[in-house]
């Protein structure tokens, strides 16, 4: 919350000198002077709107305008009226001043901007969000629908959230989670769909580093450790490639990057790996500029060649974005090589524009459509902004469920297939050939009885991978089944095949609702009747069963319409859902509110190499030492190497730490970790 007070010589010099650096940046996106002059006009009225004004840092309110113009022309390279707009964007909303006021003085295009700006900010702040259903669904929707007006709105958006996640630490737990969630289930997808790679990784470690604290530290420890350690094994692996590159008359340069913590962690969360077992944490971006007489794919290929016949590379890591680019048009050649000291390094290579899109995103593409220089991207972007138009359009489509359909379209990853004439198609990642089916037309969805996928007969739940061949086996009569939406995933598949059944779904739907309803009031007039206390707290939490939270784990809690709390770990995917769409519910956690009387769930897995006794010592100490309840235990040995799965009850996380500390030193076991059941 902002507050009041005079401003010292030093508040005045702080601005001078970053508006100073933002200038800067802003002469070489600005086409001469009398853009830069708009620039200029802006700061003054933005900083005369806001003097006196601090944020709840200390820091003067200005300061904040401005890191957002900074990166709004340095992160995703916009021009004057986009600066000049993310100068303004707090000014309607917090002062007295109007979009005419705006509008009056800076004319009609930086006034919409600023006008959507405000409208995102007041749907995403409001604190009245318990009395409607969702209206952060609802919100979000509004948002998206700038893009309809000028996508620009939604780049500066994003701008303005990644400050705003730079300085989250001065803001109060609930609105801290409620940001960090909003950013992790709308904004992060929206930089990544956008093509704002920067934007994106900045904003994940900060959601990781208050989500999860110690595997924040823990991860950029090891970064930082292996960085050192690893430093000079690297420059030994760059030189031959640069003295190679050189001869072969390629202008280029060479960067050098460690993977984001984030990026380390998630995939430690999805894949099941160590550290260790990062492949790609280093990289090597090779940046060229283009001969004018040969093509950029051609080019990248080259230098693959090149590079591949000094070290050798993992085939199964070769990734070609070049011939194929990703939907949010990145463009680029990924292999992974072994260096002579024994490391894996990934190595990027991409042209001068592929790279500008890359960390630029959309902004650059449209740079250089503006120079004349052809971009694959420009269909794809074309083709997802009309999509994402078509469903906000859908009055067919409620909020909540609105909410899921972006979010998935988001994050989803496209692959590319076949038809039986060899024309290429793109749909999502891990859609059937049934999804493949409807994406051609409904009727032939309809009609589907089975697929042949590479010339084989094949189910229609096959789920297709990228480069495979697919045709439709239909047959006259065929109507859609209600088994296939067990596995179809893709949107317009699966409204076809509901809306077929639609009446029959609504009836059992009901009916379900009503059961369950029935079994919560049963449940809730026996705990009623259990307990004499009704003002005791313990009766009133329930621990999430998707990610069965210990105490000292980071929590989040929300606050159920019956009254009860429903606590999740921080980091669970199923929070950033929860708090994007019901935002107002959140409640400030803390264990010492909650009185547990009760054990909690956990899984470890074992692993380690194989001697007689070793199973009895490890159940001895837990049932026996430590007085630990199992649920399960299972182990096998394979040519003297074991893994063991275990199930227990314990009663915090420090008894948790003691139990994995004692099971790691038994002789034998080499790695203890935590599973989340």
């Amino acid at each position: 919350m902002a507050n009041v007070s005079e401003f010292t010589q030093a508040d005045y010099d702080v601005i001078n000198h970053d508006y100073a650096e933002l200038y800067e940046a802003a002469r070489k996106r600005c086409a001469g002077e009398e853009e830069l002059m708009i620039v200029q006009q802006a700061f003054e009225f933005a900083n005369s709107a806001h003097n006196g004004v601090r944020r709840r840092s200390g820091e003067p309110y200005m300061l904040h305008p401005i890191a957002v113009a900074k990166i709004v022309v340095e992160k995703i390279g916009l021009g004057c009226k986009s600066i000049s707009a993310a100068l303004l964007h707090d000014v309607v909303e917090d002062t007295s001043y109007t979009i005419d006021d705006i509008k009056l003085r800076f004319g009609d295009k930086i006034a919409l901007l600023v006008d959507g700006l405000t409208k995102i900010k007041t749907v995403l702040d409001r604190e009245d969000q318990a009395k409607e259903v969702s209206n952060q669904a609802e919100n979000f929707r509004r948002i998206l629908l700038t893009m309809n007006d000028d996508v620009r709105v939604v780049l500066i958006k994003l701008a303005d959230r990644l400050h705003n996640c730079r300085t989250i630490e001065f803001m109060p737990e609930y609105k801290r989670e409620k940001i960090l969630s909003e950013t992790m289930f709308i904004f992060i997808p929206l930089a990544h769909r956008l093509g704002l790679y920067e934007i994106k990784s900045e904003m994940e470690d900060i959601w990781l580093r208050y989500k999860e604290p110690v595997a924040f530290r823990e991860i950029s420890d090891r970064i930082n450790l292996n960085c050192y350690e690893k430093e000079a094994q690297i420059n030994d692996f760059i030189a031959p490639i640069e003295k190679a590159l050189t001869a072969s008359g390629f202008d280029f340069e060479i960067k050098k990057r460690v993977k984001t913590p984030y990026s380390i962690w998630h995939k430690m969360q999805t894949k099941g790996v160590s550290f260790d077992q990062i492949y790609d944490l280093y990289a090597v971006r090779i940046i060229f500029n283009q001969k004018p007489d040969e093509e950029e794919r051609d080019q990248c290929y080259h230098i693959f060649s090149i590079i591949t016949g000094i070290y050798r590379y993992k085939s199964d890591r070769m990734r070609d974005w070049v011939k194929h680019p990703k939907s949010n048009g990145y463009e680029a050649l990924h292999c992974t090589l072994m260096s002579n000291s024994g490391i894996w390094v990934e190595v990027q290579i991409r042209s001068r524009r592929m790279d500008d899109i890359a960390e630029k995103g959309i902004a650059a593409h449209w740079f250089y459509k503006k120079e004349g220089v052809p971009s694959e991207k420009e269909s794809e972007m074309d083709k997802w902004l009309l999509k994402i138009q078509h469903i906000l359009k859908n009055p067919d489509v409620n909020a909540l469920e609105l909410l899921d359909i972006i979010h998935n379209d988001l994050v989803s990853t496209d692959i590319f297939v076949f038809t039986p004439k060899g024309q290429q198609r793109s749909i999502v990642k891990g859609a059937t050939a049934l999804d493949f089916a409807y994406q051609v037309h409904t009727a032939i969805g309809n009609k589907a009885v089975a697929a042949k996928v590479n010339m084989r007969l094949v189910p229609l739940n096959y789920v297709l991978h990228s480069g495979d061949q697919v045709e439709i086996i239909t047959t006259q009569g065929n109507i859609p089944k209600r088994e296939w939406l067990d596995f179809l995933v893709t949107r317009k598949a699966r409204k076809v095949v509901s809306d077929f059944y639609s009446e029959e779904i609504q009836k059992e739907l009901q009916a379900q609702k009503e059961a369950e309803d029935k079994k919560s009031r049963s449940i809730l007039s026996r705990l009623r009747k259990s307990t004499s206390d009704e003002s005791t707290r313990h009766d009133k939490y329930i621990l999430a069963e998707r990610c069965r939270p210990t105490p000292a784990d980071p929590i989040v809690r929300f606050k159920r319409s019956d009254g009860h709390i429903v606590v999740h770990k921080k980091s669970c995917p199923v929070v950033d859902s929860l708090a994007s769409k019901f935002g107002d519910t959140i409640v400030t956690p803390s264990w010492k509110d909650i009185a547990l009387d009760t054990q909690v769930l956990i899984g470890l897995t074992i692993e380690g190499v194989d001697r007689t006794g070793l199973l009895n010592e490890i159940s001895h100490y837990v049932s026996q030492v430590m007085n630990a309840d199992f649920r399960k235990l299972y182990f096998f040995a394979e040519q003297g190497i074991f893994k063991g799965e275990v199930e227990l009850f314990v009663h915090d996380s420090d008894e948790l730490e003691r139990l994995i500390k004692k099971i790691s030193g038994i002789d034998g076991v080499q790695k203890v970790t935590r599973n989340d059941l």
